[in-house]
């Protein structure tokens, strides 16, 4: 009887020192046909699509890539990356599409929901890839390139999207007793039946937020000491973030697609990162093989700026004229008819000049020589000049 009688007194402490579920989930804009919902996932997923865009663009500028060719990529980019998040969540989590089984009782009208929840990172990281490839063939630059500039913002921008499973009150662990338990309301759909109203779960969407704003700090203190290039370090986040992801996602109790490999039975999302952990780290080790690009550049070959200018005008294409098309005043003034021989010009050669000794003349003569050492600096300064 003592016994229930502590763990009573104990269990407004535990509900107290939880993490409450939240009471707002987003807010309606007023129009004259109804109403616009805004979703604070949606809110969190582009705040997060800010932060690292702004994180990434800090980055590819010190690459000394191209002005504004970050927003070219991404404009291909995130598009395609909601598209594939979203279908990957379909495949991954089909009953509310499909229903149980595919028996054809689930809604299909849901699919392009997304305000709802459910965007998987690797439908997004696969797709997102294909348009940042297509927006960097279009500027001119590598993927490996950008793809490395871009790795810490990705996981920046998911540590801070993962906050919007709170606001929608999913994808939360099994139960637990630990003061950070998170609370979900009893009436929530996704709040699992049989269980008692006052259980407190796992918040996995805030250790996969805190798991990843580590990460963002080991990757920039790792690229920092070593320079990563060849698309490295893309390839080391891919290994930090599944290293996390297996062992949260083992955690979470919502419904999943459940795959038997080997006689093991588990979700989906833990076998896709096992297979992207493996993977992401055969290509980090055979890309280090390879050492450093040779010229170390973001620029595709053939793409890069024809003249690389110093002082005010960095940034900036100089146009170089061809030096056989450049014409110096003394070769100019050489095609005008010279006084002294009539229709001769003053920079024709002639046997007397040949045979003449060395040194000035007065007159003439030294107005020549002048001319002549105009006549072998002119193509170069002429080229230099004001560019």
């Amino acid at each position: 009887m003592q016994t229930l009688l502590q763990a009573a007194a104990q269990a407004p402490m535990l509900v107290s020192a939880s993490i409450p579920s939240p009471n707002w989930s987003g807010f309606d804009i007023p129009l004259p046909w109804g109403s616009l919902r805004i979703h604070a996932y949606a809110l969190c997923i582009l705040a997060g699509i800010v932060v690292g865009l702004w994180l990434t663009s800090v980055r590819w500028a010190k690459r000394g890539a191209p002005e504004g060719s970050v927003w070219d990529i991404v404009i291909w980019a995130i598009p395609f990356g909601i598209i594939g998040g979203r279908l990957y969540h379909v495949v991954s989590s089909p009953d509310a599409y499909f229903g149980p089984g595919f028996d054809g009782t689930g809604d299909l009208s849901l699919i392009p929901q997304i305000q709802r929840g459910g965007l998987g990172i690797w439908g997004a990281v696969v797709l997102g890839a294909i348009g940042a490839w297509i927006g960097c063939r279009r500027s001119g630059v590598k993927l490996s390139a950008f793809v490395d500039a871009a790795a810490p913002g990705l996981l920046l921008a998911q540590a801070i999207g993962r906050w919007g499973n709170y606001f929608n009150q999913e994808l939360f662990g099994g139960p637990t007793t630990l003061p950070w338990g998170l609370q979900i309301d009893a009436n929530n759909p996704n709040f699992p039946a049989g269980m008692p109203a006052d259980t407190l779960f796992h918040p996995t969407f805030l250790y996969e937020s805190l798991w990843n704003l580590a990460g963002v700090l080991i990757l920039l203190a790792l690229d920092r000491r070593f320079n990563f290039r060849r698309s490295r370090l893309f390839w080391l986040y891919a290994l930090y973030y599944t290293l996390g992801r297996v062992w949260i996602e083992a955690m979470r109790i919502d419904d999943a697609e459940q795959i038997n490999i080997l006689g093991i039975t588990t979700r989906l999302n833990v076998w896709t990162s096992i297979f992207v952990f493996l993977t992401a780290l055969v290509a980090f080790l055979l890309l280090g093989r390879k050492g450093r690009p040779e010229p170390d550049t973001v620029y595709l070959a053939g793409r890069e700026p024809d003249v690389a200018v110093t002082g005010p005008h960095a940034g900036a294409v100089t146009e170089v004229r061809d030096p056989d098309t450049v014409v110096s005043d003394s070769d100019s003034r050489g095609n005008l008819p010279d006084n002294h021989s009539g229709s001769r010009h003053a920079s024709d050669p002639t046997e007397e000049a040949a045979a003449a000794p060395a040194g000035p003349k007065p007159g003439t003569d030294a107005t020549a020589a002048g001319h002549s050492g105009s006549t072998a600096t002119g193509p170069a300064s002429e080229a230099g000049a004001g560019k």
